[in-house]
């Protein structure tokens, strides 16, 4: 298990408008990822963003660390274009694939991380014969889809059970949750395991990106 603690800033509610400089400003803010929620109106009930604006930004100079969360169906040939586009880092849905094993040697072997993401109801022992040939762990703290949701307080324990399913393996891995992360919720966050903090509204809404991600590690220092 990794123990540095990573801030994600979710584009989704940035302003699309002017998003290159909405995404400096929250990197030279502290932040230390940027977050792709990818959705196809197919596996979730919305349509958001594809390859085109992660190959935008990259071609705008943006060089920070890209983790692409595809809640799409089926999987393959987005993460192809999403790697091809420039994306360090992607996770996909197990139920949206038909082979899991053979999507996670596909990302790897198109250069880029690998992680499994689960929905809240998803029991996590479906990463039983995965979690040693994936980088990252995702957890729904939300049902996916839409942004500014309420965390869901079971999955506390989700984050201690996967945590504990992660430092059985010999390898650094990331524990990410993703869904209503805010300075109410990112303590027991990462009291519980967790050390990848996605968060949209609660950085992109507020006034000043700078004070709120200082603001994010004070909770998790």
């Amino acid at each position: 298990m990794k123990n540095q603690s990573l801030i994600a800033p979710s584009i989704l509610s940035a302003n699309f408008a002017r998003l290159g400089e909405e995404v400096n400003s929250v990197m030279h803010a502290g932040a230390d990822w940027i977050h792709f929620d990818v959705m196809d109106n197919h596996y979730v009930p919305n349509l958001t963003i594809g390859p085109m604006v992660c190959k935008s930004l990259r071609d705008d100079g943006i060089k920070n660390f890209i983790d692409v969360h595809l809640m799409v169906e089926p999987v393959d040939e987005i993460a192809k274009s999403f790697a091809e586009a420039g994306a360090d880092l992607i996770s996909f849905h197990p139920e949206a694939t038909k082979h899991v094993a053979r999507t996670i040697d596909l990302i790897k072997s198109l250069g880029c991380k690998v992680g499994i993401a689960l929905n809240p109801a998803t029991s996590a022992s479906v990463l039983d014969n995965i979690i040693q040939d994936i980088d990252l762990v995702l957890l729904m703290s939300v049902n996916p889809g839409f942004g500014g949701q309420k965390f869901i307080p079971s999955t506390l324990k989700k984050i201690q059970d996967v945590k504990a399913m992660i430092d059985h393996q010999d390898k650094d891995m990331y524990l990410e949750v993703d869904g209503g992360i805010n300075l109410d919720t990112i303590a027991s966050v990462s009291q519980a395991g967790a050390n990848v903090f996605v968060a949209g509204s609660a950085i992109f809404g507020s006034p000043d990106y700078e004070e709120t991600i200082q603001s994010f590690r004070q909770k998790i220092s």
